[in-house]
């Protein structure tokens, strides 16, 4: 999960962002809400976490030009109030969640946790995709009652996949969703990462899911069988790794 913290007070901006990195978030951070804006048009955030007051404008104005430029990333605003007018403002304007600080960190995280979870179309903290489980709350994966070990980047990834699961990632979005911008290494490590979540998937029994698109990136389909809504993928090699082209078969090998 990638989130943009909009907060202009250095020490809550310090301890809300550690929160949200404990919970295995990819943490990007603006001050203004021209920052934010600009942020949230070249980047692309699973959630933004998002203070009511500014230094150059309200939290409002800032979901107000999001959704008037057609951002639909989803939006949590923090407020010191708890004034019910606000909170109706706040959600009129298209904001998903209105939370009241002082809050819990437990709260916090469910929070946004279920508002990201909604925007995916999952009503349940679980994403099923063949015969693998996983568990965005958790951070585990499951084939069948056989839990899947991944490090941190990998189920990184994997969960990127799932939640945009028919969508044509390309590595780029990888490396931003990782890093965020920071001391980023070479692309190719993506192609590593694909590889090693690959195999560990395929040793404890999985459907094969990940497919590559030429030229483009990765992309996470439903198994043969499961779902007829995703395209067919050829089987090809390459880093000696099972690979797929976006080229139908009429039978596969």
């Amino acid at each position: 999960m990638r989130v943009l913290l909009v907060e202009d007070d250095i020490t809550a901006a310090r301890g809300i962002s550690s929160m949200l990195k404990a919970a295995g978030a990819v943490v990007d951070e603006a001050d203004t809400g021209d920052e934010a804006l600009e942020l949230v048009r070249h980047y692309d955030y699973d959630i933004v976490v998002l203070d009511l007051i500014l230094p150059d404008m309200e939290g409002y104005e800032v979901v107000r030009r999001m959704r008037a430029g057609r951002i639909d990333v989803p939006v949590v605003i923090l407020s010191g109030t708890n004034v019910p007018q606000a909170k109706v403002r706040g959600l009129c304007m298209g904001a998903d969640d209105f939370i009241t600080k002082p809050f819990d960190r437990g709260e916090l995280i469910a929070r946004v946790q279920a508002v990201v979870r909604r925007s995916k179309g999952l009503s349940q903290s679980k994403a099923v995709v063949g015969n693998v489980r996983l568990n965005l709350d958790t951070k585990e994966v499951f084939v069948g009652e056989s839990q899947v070990l991944l490090t941190g980047k990998e189920y990184a990834i994997f969960e990127l996949l799932v939640l945009r699961k028919g969508m044509v990632l390309t590595k780029e979005i990888f490396l931003n969703h990782l890093y965020g911008g920071m001391d980023e290494p070479e692309m190719k490590i993506i192609d590593v990462f694909i590889c090693k979540l690959r195999k560990k998937l395929q040793l404890a029994g999985a459907d094969n899911m990940i497919g590559t698109v030429w030229g483009r990136g990765y992309i996470l389909r439903e198994p043969a069988g499961t779902s007829s809504s995703m395209p067919a993928f050829a089987r090809s090699e390459e880093m000696g790794e099972q690979e797929f082209s976006a080229f139908p078969l009429l039978a596969a090998s």
